[in-house]
């Protein structure tokens, strides 16, 4: 258990929240290996959102642990704005208040609202609101860092560009997302892990950003945009979705994104773009991610589908946990990688 050498594939949030919380749980020897520098990868390029409101209830309680982490760094790293989710469909609202009833059932404090009370947004189309306060939004680069930071502290050896396959140790964990798959294949375990191109989009600086202007998220669409600093940065699943790894710009979605912008925040109407960019979501067919062993000395901590960097600190400690032996007080069965052969795991469906 403890005397136990981890090796741990992949310093992304992920990566370096195990790296941390095995130290922290008394693990003797932890290597953090990456192939380029810490949060180089998708974590790097993340939007940054923080949110309890899954359509699932183990999404839920991972996302619960999760933001009690989140919270605890202080405003420097988190901002506690929330995530608005608007209706504008009948259909749609029905669907956000089903999510709400899981959701509060768990007590997230989700709440029904009236959207206009939030300053600056177009609400005439939306049927119906909700809104939990305790989410938010967070650094990705500078949160993973200061866990690396922690870990260190701890006596975690960090080495960047390396391959974690080279390296000397008992138990390889996998948290290397949208490559865990090419990588789990050198060593003769089949994981369905797919990359999934998703772009992103930041504006030029606006005057006058409220600073509570939390997270808007339109359900129906999946277009949503948080404020970063000045400008604002926007996202939406495409229509057409991108499998592999051909990580462009699609000019095409820019254009529809700002126009998209403009009728929801009507300030920002008309906004130049300052950048845009690419990065991989590392989805599973079921939208859950792989959390367990999966061959010998091999534990996979992959796959999730966009929800990593938001679930990154409970699954930092209940990895740790279920590595060094201990109770992690959660229920791992949910996301075993044998719920695939037997059709066991519904699918999350809150996927932005």
């Amino acid at each position: 258990m403890a005397g136990r050498r981890f090796v741990v594939a992949g310093a992304g949030v992920v990566g370096a929240s195990i790296a941390y919380h095995l130290a922290e749980s008394g693990a003797d020897e932890v290597i953090l290996a990456e192939a380029e520098t810490v949060a180089s990868g998708a974590t790097g390029r993340a939007l940054g959102g923080v949110r309890q409101q899954f359509s699932s209830a183990p999404e839920v309680r991972l996302a619960q642990e999760s933001v009690a982490f989140f919270r605890a760094l202080g405003p420097e790293l988190f901002a506690p704005v929330g995530y608005l989710f608007l209706a504008t469909t009948d259909a749609g609202l029905v669907e956000l208040e089903q999510r709400g009833h899981v959701q509060r059932s768990l007590g997230v404090p989700v709440e029904t609202v009236d959207p206009s009370r939030f300053e600056g947004l177009a609400v005439d189309d939306v049927r119906g609101a909700v809104f939990c306060a305790e989410d938010g939004t967070a650094d990705p680069v500078g949160v993973t860092r200061e866990l690396v930071r922690r870990a260190v502290n701890l006596g975690v050896d960090v080495h960047e560009h390396t391959d974690a396959l080279e390296l000397e140790g008992d138990v390889l964990v996998l948290a290397t997302g949208a490559s865990s798959a090419a990588i789990a294949g050198k060593l003769g375990v089949e994981l369905p892990v797919e990359p999934l191109v998703r772009q992103l989009v930041e504006t030029a600086p606006l005057r006058d950003l409220p600073a509570d202007l939390p997270l808007v998220v339109e359900s129906e669409s999946g277009f949503h945009f948080r404020t970063r600093d000045e400008a604002l940065v926007l996202a939406m699943p495409e229509p057409t979705p991108r499998r592999g790894f051909g990580e462009t710009v699609d000019e095409s979605l820019v254009a529809d994104w700002v126009r998209r912008l403009g009728h929801r925040y009507p300030r920002a109407a008309g906004v130049s773009v300052a950048s845009a960019w690419t990065g991989l979501y590392d989805m599973t067919p079921d939208a859950h991610p792989i959390l367990g062993p999966v061959g010998d000395g091999l534990y996979a901590a992959c796959g999730f589908s966009g929800h990593g960097f938001m679930q990154a600190p409970a699954v930092g400690r209940i990895v740790a946990a279920e590595l060094l032996g201990m109770d992690p007080g959660f229920d791992l069965e949910p996301y075993r990688l044998e719920r695939f052969a037997t059709g066991a795991s519904a699918p999350e469906i809150a996927i932005l």
